[in-house]
């Protein structure tokens, strides 16, 4: 019997790390047309936001998205748990409930078994039962590469819809997962990963992020990004860029998953994160004394990576404490809003 292939053999890319870089992603869509002005339409394009929003009525806004990527690991089941839960993500960053979502399949039908599709199906099938929402159908097709995702929809109130554009000067900004995803992904295509390594990097990426539907009811909450394929250096900027707020973050404040320091020290990184500081480099400032590994680190690309919440300071320990109860322990305040250009300051 011959070995299995590997699916991120098949692959360019894996995970969020496959996204267009923000620069090229702006040169894009800077001359495709706007949208006419539809009165319903809460949340559209603007401002780079997690998912589209739609005012159904005065008690119901529909949050809309579309997330789908390439393997970041072999094993087909939990490749097809990590595309679903980091597809979901996008509406909890709404503050919005999963109702149901579509599955998008693009398969290399004559290099993979049937079996294994059907394994990567059924490891997204098992993510959404977990949220509680079906998957009530999709669309296929055969394509060069192994992609996988969903199409999600949610719900939650006109007045609670959270965006990464309400920020306010002076917010304190808690992120809700330890950041080092890309780095293991890139040790494991690698065969570096210490013992322990593979678990980490399930263990996060599979950290569905419900704890986003109930950030609308939390005093103080202001502003809602995920964390994805532009690191926290770039979905922080998003955040001033929406709100025209600077930010701090502090270099060595974010949790990191285990194994990923000694990694990020011996030099492993992945191409996305080079890609990602190219970008947006020139609107951030870093301390001259900073390793380029930590740099790396923050602008790492995250699949399925945790919340940034801009919280009012007042109400920043109780929202922390709450997060952490909720399974994200860790969680940790790693910056602030202010008054300023949009930009964004290492210290």
């Amino acid at each position: 019997m011959s070995d299995p292939v590997r699916l991120t053999s098949l692959a360019h890319g894996g995970g969020c790390g496959c996204k267009l870089s923000p620069a090229v992603l702006r040169e894009i869509l800077a001359k495709v047309p706007q949208a006419a002005v539809f009165p319903n339409l809460m949340v559209g394009t603007e401002t780079s936001d997690d998912a589209a929003v739609w005012r159904l009525n005065d008690q119901q806004a529909l949050v809309a998205t579309t997330d789908f990527f390439m393997p970041v690991v072999d094993d087909p089941y939990d490749f097809g748990r990590i595309a679903a839960t980091n597809a979901l993500s996008d509406v909890y960053a709404m503050g919005a409930q999963p109702i149901f979502a579509l599955a998008i399949v693009g398969m290399p039908v004559d290099k993979l078994p049937v079996e294994t599709i059907q394994q990567i199906l059924a490891g997204g099938a098992a993510v959404c039962a977990a949220a509680g929402v079906p998957i009530a159908g999709g669309h296929s097709i055969d394509s060069v590469e192994p992609i996988y995702g969903l199409v999600a929809l949610g719900l939650a109130h006109p007045d609670k819809v959270l965006t990464n554009r309400t920020g306010r000067a002076g917010d304190v900004l808690i992120l809700t997962k330890a950041l080092g995803v890309g780095v293991l992904s890139a040790g494991f295509k690698q065969q570096r990963l210490a013992p322990g390594g593979y678990e980490a990097l399930i263990a996060s990426t599979t950290q569905l992020n419900t704890i986003g539907a109930r950030l609308g009811d939390m005093a103080g909450v202001h502003a809602v990004t995920d964390v994805t394929g532009f690191g926290l250096l770039g979905h922080t900027l998003e955040l001033c860029r929406g709100a025209n707020l600077a930010a701090e973050i502090r270099a060595e404040a974010p949790a990191v998953l285990a194994g990923v320091e000694a990694l990020a020290q011996a030099g492993v990184r992945t191409g996305a994160a080079t890609r990602n500081w190219a970008s947006y480099g020139d609107a951030v400032r870093l301390p001259g004394d900073l390793a380029d590994w930590r740099k790396d680190l923050l602008c790492d690309p995250q699949t399925s990576g945790g919340l940034l919440i801009a919280v009012d300071p007042a109400q920043a320990e109780a929202v922390l404490a709450t997060v952490r109860e909720a399974g994200f322990g860790a969680s940790r305040v790693v910056g602030a809003l202010k008054a300023g250009a949009p930009e964004v300051q290492v210290i």
